[in-house]
């Protein structure tokens, strides 16, 4: 029988019993990091020639040159014609319903003109060149192509440059299919912390990017904490999280497999149920104990719901808001009547599901948003990727004659009192008499 957290909000310490179930110790293995350390330093020193010695020895892949190791075009369109017709339309369908959702989101440079003639204003510009990391082999998430390559694309990058690595020369046919789906420019099959840093440092034929997205490993998780600085990241992801909460009226059936579908990523996953209805919650961790036993990753399931799971008993709806927006979930389903009412009262989670027909899973795949999403709490504060994240912002100020007195006067009374006297100046200059010259 699973031993899930039963709690309630009106238990005697129960805040002290929440904000430990929601530590999570992000433990940096120092052997890893030690390992990326170097990885990085030499692909950052050698360049190609490292780089096909680490994919030789952790993928298993021998190649004569770099050059090798990239998939043409007309790979990519072979892998998406392949596919069984079932999937194309599928993949097909999730990319155009993602495109659509951020094409929304497209900012446009902007001004105004003062009635001086002063003119202010700011523009948007795509970055140049975006990495996507992609995990490769057996592994198939051609999602996470989807999620990454479109709102670039939507953005206007210059050159998306996808790599994914090819364990033994595996390939996934859906994540190349993905790739071609989203029009990615290059393909490289590398991965693991040197497929960060090729993209980080460039190597001679993986060019070097300007941001790195998209999910890894461990190492991966690493070597894109080191090379923050050299290049922008989007985020280094937490654990998935979920949290429900429902008034007592959905089928319990449907809310133990919401829980079910993040506990499955990770023994560290999270998944909670805030519901004011007692007998609700039995009637959950009954269909849980029941269910459990038909999943094919049930181990993983039963690790996550015991180590970091909870069914919680909250006195009203009010409550289970409030206890949300301190939890700040990355997934937020509200299960309830009239969702529209109570997501005015949450102002924290990545993402929010409405009503009892839109489970999460529907998120990660093909309603629309970005599934890359802010976690460990990191939603009080953080955004979904999305289009913003591959556009620049540059502010535009151009001023005119009389623009320059009245601006340069209080630019210099401010500079005088910082002890700024060339900055004060430089203001004076544009509107002292005689200084024209």
């Amino acid at each position: 029988m699973i031993q899930i957290k039963k709690l309630s909000s009106a238990d005697a310490g129960f805040h002290a019993t929440l904000e430990k179930l929601l530590t999570f110790e992000d433990v940096h293995d120092a052997a890893v990091d030690l390992t990326v350390a170097g990885i990085l330093t030499d692909i950052k020193k050698r360049g190609d020639e490292a780089l096909l010695e680490y994919t030789l020895r952790f993928d298993h892949l021998d190649a004569n040159s770099v050059a090798e190791l990239e998939l043409s075009p007309n790979r990519l369109q072979q892998a998406l014609r392949d596919l069984p017709a079932d999937q194309r339309n599928a993949l097909e369908q999730a990319a155009a319903r993602v495109r659509a959702y951020h094409e929304k989101q497209l900012a446009h440079s902007w001004s105004y003109t003062e009635p001086d003639g002063t003119l202010l204003g700011q523009k948007i510009t795509p970055l140049s060149r975006v990495g996507l990391y992609v995990p490769g082999g057996k592994a198939s998430y051609p999602s996470s192509v989807l999620m990454n390559a479109i709102p670039a694309k939507v953005a206007g990058v210059g050159e998306l440059i996808m790599v994914t690595p090819t364990p033994g020369g595996e390939r996934n046919n859906l994540v190349l299919a993905a790739a071609a789906i989203c029009e990615v420019d290059r393909l490289f099959t590398i991965g693991g912390a040197q497929a960060v840093g090729a993209l980080a440092y460039g190597t001679g034929t993986v060019p070097r990017v300007d941001k790195i997205v998209g999910p890894g490993n461990e190492y991966v998780a690493a070597a894109k904490r080191r090379v923050f600085g050299a290049v922008g990241i989007d985020m280094v992801a937490g654990p998935s999280e979920i949290l429900v909460i429902c008034d007592g009226k959905t089928n319990p059936d449907w809310i133990a497999m919401d829980l079910f579908s993040q506990a499955e990523h990770d023994e560290l996953a999270q998944a909670i149920l805030l519901s004011p209805d007692a007998a609700f919650i039995d009637a959950v961790a009954e269909s849980i104990a029941r269910q459990l036993e038909t999943m094919p990753r049930k181990g993983v399931i039963r690790a996550s719901l015991e180590n970091r799971g909870a069914l919680i008993k909250v006195r009203d709806l009010d409550e289970a808001c409030a206890i949300a927006n301190y939890v700040a979930p990355e997934h937020l389903e509200l299960s309830v009547e009239q969702p529209e009412k109570w997501v005015d009262k949450i102002n924290h989670a990545g993402a929010i599901f409405l009503g009892r027909y839109t489970s999460e899973a529907l998120g990660d795949y093909c309603a629309g948003p970005n599934h890359v999403l802010p976690t460990s709490r990191t939603a009080r504060f953080s955004s979904p990727l999305g289009v913003y994240d591959f556009q620049k912002r540059s502010s535009l100020i151009q001023v005119s004659e009389q623009g320059a007195a009245r601006l340069g006067e209080i630019a210099s009374i401010l500079a005088h009192g910082e002890g700024l006297q060339a900055h004060a100046m430089s203001a004076e200059y544009r509107f002292m008499k005689g200084s024209d010259r």
